[in-house]
């Protein structure tokens, strides 16, 4: 297995204006990416990776000046991994409203001058997917071997099939739904309410005030991160083990190991994620459903795509549990879509698919294998 050399990101500036599903428009903007591997003579080897909701741009490797930042799916994506980039180019962008150097809330508007703030226009899923496709345009990138990602990231891959089906030739979709559910909208609107009543919100133009709804922030990610886990693995790893020897009878302290654990991811989350972004992403989660323009027809909404699929589920994952990953495989099938299915018996809940599972990763790198005996047949 080579080693790879220190990754770097670029940016890429567009002054022509985005149409947003919203009917607003982005104009002049700009997108961080990464890039892995090489390019080859036919520009056939390119695979795009998407990212979920707190995720960015740098999903493998780690930087000269940052030896410590990797990437966030360096365990699967590299040389010799099961995404090989010995063998395939990989892309990964950072979309627009996110907070990671692509154009977002705390970038200045250029009409008023001024951080936008909650004015940043409301993204979809689908504008994600041409905002990609445009960054693939300007590096010649006319089909994608494959395009992959996990939960959030599954959605965009799904949508990729939809919206550009000539453009790719196969989706990964990994712990994923076609759609989210009333339980799942539920969390999101409880954590969103966590942040814009924190009194540091400002109405979400918080920036001009020097400050940053971290209560908020960090309710909304302890709320997220115990549906990420499943209840056995909370079990194993904390059970009710306390903090100390004795409880101290308080209602204010904490008392469990689970307690200080959730805190601290809480904190952590709250000193680099931006509140409005937050609130963007995860209205972009509630919004998908590519059936809503075929009367709740997943089978009909996905007759359009053309691609080969991937699809995987983990046993424990109750966000995105493996009933709706078999519901895209269903509609698939329906439409006679060539598509392998994966439902990996893993402990770990919805955060499996960022984890090293070794059945998960060898049904991962011998898809990629396939992929590339293709290319070179």
């Amino acid at each position: 297995m080579s080693m790879p050399g220190p990754v770097s990101a670029q940016q890429m500036h567009f002054a022509e204006p985005l149409p947003l599903r919203s009917g607003a428009v982005l104009r002049d903007y700009t997108l961080m990416y990464e890039t892995y591997g090489t390019l080859d003579a036919t520009r056939s080897n390119a695979v795009l990776v998407c990212h979920a909701l707190n995720a960015s741009h740098h999903v493998a490797g780690v930087y000269a000046d940052q030896p410590k930042n990797v990437g966030w799916w360096d365990n699967l994506i590299g040389p010799g991994k099961p995404l090989d980039t010995d063998r395939f180019f990989v892309i990964c962008v950072n979309n627009p409203g996110s907070c990671f150097g692509s154009t977002g809330p705390m970038h200045v508007n250029p009409d008023t001058g001024r951080p936008y703030g909650s004015d940043f226009p409301v993204v979809t899923v689908e504008d994600w997917v041409d905002a990609q496709a445009r960054v693939l345009d300007r590096l010649g990138i006319t089909q994608l071997a494959a395009v992959m990602g996990g939960s959030l990231g599954g959605m965009q891959a799904l949508s990729w099939t939809l919206q550009y089906p000539e453009r790719m030739r196969h989706a990964l979709v990994i712990a994923s739904a076609p759609n989210l559910s009333a339980q799942n909208i539920a969390f999101n609107e409880v954590a969103r309410r966590a942040i814009v009543t924190d009194p540091e919100f400002h109405g979400g133009h918080f920036y001009a005030h020097g400050v940053v709804p971290k209560r908020g922030l960090t309710v909304a990610r302890m709320i997220g991160h115990i549906t990420y886990l499943s209840d056995d693995s909370m079990e194993a790893k904390f059970g009710r083990s306390l903090r100390a020897a004795e409880l101290s009878y308080s209602t204010q302290e904490i008392e469990f190991q689970i307690e200080s654990y959730l805190r601290y991811q809480g904190d952590k989350f709250s000193e680099y994620f931006d509140a409005n972004t937050y609130l963007l992403i995860t209205r972009a989660l509630d919004y998908f459903d590519p059936a809503r323009d075929y009367e709740g027809n997943l089978s009909s909404a996905l007759s359009r795509a053309q691609a080969k699929f991937l699809v995987v589920s983990f046993t424990t994952d109750w966000r995105f549990s493996p009933l709706r990953s078999r519901e895209i495989v269903k509609a698939l099938l329906d439409n006679r879509r060539d598509v392998s299915y994966a439902e990996i018996d893993a402990p770990h809940g919805h955060d499996a698919f960022l984890l090293d599972d070794a059945r998960y990763h060898g049904v991962v790198r011998a898809y990629y294998a396939n992929i590339a005996a293709e290319l070179n047949a």
